[in-house]
């Protein structure tokens, strides 16, 4: 029987953004006692909580995130376990090397950076995550990635004006997914020999940079006889 994760920060009021992204905040627009129905009011930025990034937010000269193809946001997964990096970690070629190896075998995967920093969600350290070297982001691009999720605030050293994975990755067409959680659960299932589909579908924007999502992850049966 497939199993699905939830892979989202939950959206509330208050809740952490990049430094000077629009502050998130929800209130009642209309209530049932009062107006018949309830609205949510929202406020919030195109990078809150658990987004995508399309090229188009690094350069304006590159495509949106409505000129995108659909198929580039879900797709099989590959989760490379990054967990135990110290704050600030560079993320090299080498360390990416093991799942490489598994790129190799499912072409066109989404390549899923588990660093293990979620669970310093909505604290000082969140913002201390292993970043991605433009080294290692070339190497990606190379093997044909073309989708990079990461489960801390950027693929970039939070503050880095230059951006480097970015305009690497966003560069060659590709899209970022930022603040996903619970990719522990998708490592244990990739150890378990079980294949894993991910799911980061964007709001119809038009013209945007990046978009909010739901995103979630489907696991599947065991496969090659593993149970």
């Amino acid at each position: 029987m497939d199993a699905w994760v939830d892979l989202s920060v939950p959206v509330v009021s208050g809740m952490p953004v990049y430094p000077q992204d629009p502050r998130v905040e929800l209130s009642r627009a209309l209530r049932v006692a009062t107006d018949g129905v309830n609205v949510l009011e929202l406020h919030m930025g195109s990078h809150s909580g658990t987004h995508v990034d399309a090229p188009y937010h690094v350069d304006s000269a590159w495509p949106t995130l409505d000129a995108l193809p659909l198929a580039q946001f879900t797709g099989p997964a590959v989760v490379a376990d990054l967990r135990g990096l110290r704050s600030r970690t560079p993320i090299t070629p080498g360390l990416l090397a093991p799942a490489l190896s598994m790129l190799r075998l499912q072409p066109g995967a989404i390549l899923l950076l588990a660093t293990g920093w979620s669970v310093y969600w909505g604290i000082p350290q969140y913002t201390d995550q292993p970043w991605l070297t433009p080294e290692a982001a070339r190497v990606l691009v190379n093997a044909g990635v073309r989708t990079v999720g990461v489960d801390a605030l950027s693929v970039d050293a939070t503050g880095d004006p230059d951006l480097p994975a970015h305009r690497v990755l966003c560069g060659a067409g590709g899209v970022i997914a930022e603040n996903l959680t619970g990719l522990d659960r998708l490592l244990a299932a990739q150890a378990a020999g079980r294949p894993v589909e991910v799911f980061l579908l964007p709001l119809r924007l038009t013209g945007a940079d990046g978009s909010p999502v739901r995103a979630a992850a489907r696991i599947g049966g065991a496969v090659r006889g593993i149970p």
